[in-house]
C-alpha cells in the first residue's frame, strides 16, 4: 500500500500540466500572502540595473544571496579580523563568523516579524563584504590615507555596495536587487534602509558583534567578565547568549508594536552603554592601541608601495586611487601581513 500511494501521488504530479518552476513560484506568491503588509515581496522587487531572464526555481532574493555566497569577497572574509589582529586561536571571531551570526539572528528576527527572510538574509551576507583587513584599524588606515592626500573617505559600507557593483566577476559586479544593494550600502551610516529587512540587519549587526566581541576579549584575556557594566548586565544578561535573547525578544515586540524595526528605550541604551564601554576598554584600549598602530603602518606602507607602482595592481575599474584602494581593501589580515614582509 505506501509503494501504491506513492505511485498515486507521482501520477498525479507528471500528468499536472503545471510546471514544477510554475509551481514553486506560486507557492513562493502563496506564502508571502500572508507575510506583513510591510514585508517586501520577492517578485515585487524593484529589479536588478541590468534585466535577467529569471530564475525559475529560486527567487530574486534567493539568487542574490547565492551570489554573494559564491563570491570571492565573501570566501575572504574568514581571513579578515573582528577584533584581534590575525587572531591564532581556533574559536576566536573572523568577519566571516560575525557575518553568519549576524545573518542568523537577522532571519529570526525577520520571521517572527513575518517579512521577508530571504532579503534580509541576502543583505545580512553582503553587508561586511567591502570590509578591509584589520578590522576598524584598517577602515581607520584607509580613511586617514584618502582624506588627507585625495580629498575622499573610506567607509566599509560603501565599499560592500563597490564590491557587489562593481569588483567582482573581475568588474561586472553581481547585478544583485535593488532593495538588497540598498540594505548592503545603508547597514550603518545615518541613513537607515528603506525596507524593514534592510533594517533589521542594521541594529542586529550591532546586537551581535558587541556581545560577541565581549566573548572574544574576554577568552583572549583582555577583560575580566566582572568589569562589565552592572547596570547594563543586570538588564540584558550575564552571558552571551542572555544578551542576544534579551535583545531580540525586546527587538521583536517593541517593533511589532511600532510598525517599524525598533528597540525600547531602555534596552536600547543599555546597548549604546555597552557598545560605549566597549570601545573604551577593547576597541580603543590598551592593547588594541598597539596593533591598531601595526594595522595602520602596514595598511600605509602597502598603499604607498602602490600607488608608486600601479602596474602591480590587478583590475580596470576605477581611477589609480581607487583601484589601489579596491586592492588593499580586499586583502585577508595574513596576505596585508605577508605582502608588506615581502616588500
Amino acid at each position: 500500500m505506501p509503494t501504491e500511494g506513492r505511485k498515486d501521488g507521482y501520477a498525479r504530479i507528471v500528468s499536472d500540466t503545471i510546471t514544477v518552476a510554475e509551481r514553486f513560484e506560486r507557492a513562493v506568491r502563496e506564502r508571502e500572502e500572508s507575510f506583513s503588509p510591510l514585508a517586501v515581496r520577492s517578485y515585487e522587487t524593484r529589479g536588478r540595473a541590468e534585466t535577467e531572464d529569471k530564475c525559475e526555481l529560486r527567487t530574486p532574493f534567493q539568487r542574490d544571496r547565492d551570489r554573494i555566497t559564491h563570491s570571492k569577497s565573501f570566501r575572504r572574509l574568514k581571513g579578515k579580523t573582528q577584533v584581534f589582529i590575525d587572531p591564532q586561536g581556533d574559536h576566536t571571531r573572523t568577519r566571516m563568523t560575525h557575518t553568519l551570526e549576524t545573518t542568523a539572528i537577522s532571519r529570526v528576527v525577520a520571521r517572527a516579524l513575518a517579512l521577508n527572510e530571504d532579503l534580509t538574509e541576502a543583505i545580512g551576507l553582503g553587508h561586511d563584504v567591502g570590509h578591509p583587513p584589520f578590522g576598524h584599524a584598517g577602515e581607520n588606515a584607509l580613511d586617514r590615507i584618502l582624506t588627507a592626500r585625495y580629498d575622499r573617505r573610506f567607509r566599509h559600507n560603501e565599499q560592500s555596495r563597490r564590491t557587489v557593483d562593481v569588483i567582482e566577476r573581475d568588474g561586472r559586479g553581481l547585478n544583485l536587487t535593488w532593495e538588497v544593494r540598498e540594505g548592503i550600502l545603508k547597514h550603518t551610516g545615518a541613513d537607515p534602509p528603506d525596507t524593514l529587512e534592510g533594517r533589521i540587519v542594521r541594529v542586529v549587526d550591532r546586537v551581535a558583534y558587541i556581545n560577541h566581541d565581549i566573548d572574544d576579549a574576554v577568552r583572549a584575556g583582555v577583560l575580566d567578565p566582572a568589569e562589565l557594566p552592572p547596570d547594563e548586565i543586570a538588564l540584558l544578561g550575564d552571558t552571551g547568549s542572555r544578551r542576544i535573547d534579551r535583545l531580540v525578544h525586546d527587538l521583536v515586540e517593541t517593533s511589532a508594536a511600532a510598525g517599524d524595526i525598533v528597540q525600547s528605550a531602555d534596552v536600547g541604551e543599555a546597548m549604546l552603554e555597552l557598545r560605549a564601554f566597549m570601545f573604551e576598554r577593547v576597541y580603543v584600549g590598551p592593547r588594541a592601541a598597539v596593533e591598531h598602530a601595526h594595522a595602520h603602518e602596514v595598511v600605509e606602507t602597502i598603499f604607498d608601495h602602490l600607488v608608486e607602482r600601479p602596474e602591480l595592481v590587478p583590475g580596470t575599474h576605477g581611477d589609480a586611487i581607487e583601484r589601489v584602494t579596491d586592492y588593499v581593501a580586499g586583502m585577508t589580515d595574513r596576505f596585508a601581513l605577508a605582502y608588506a614582509a615581502s616588500m
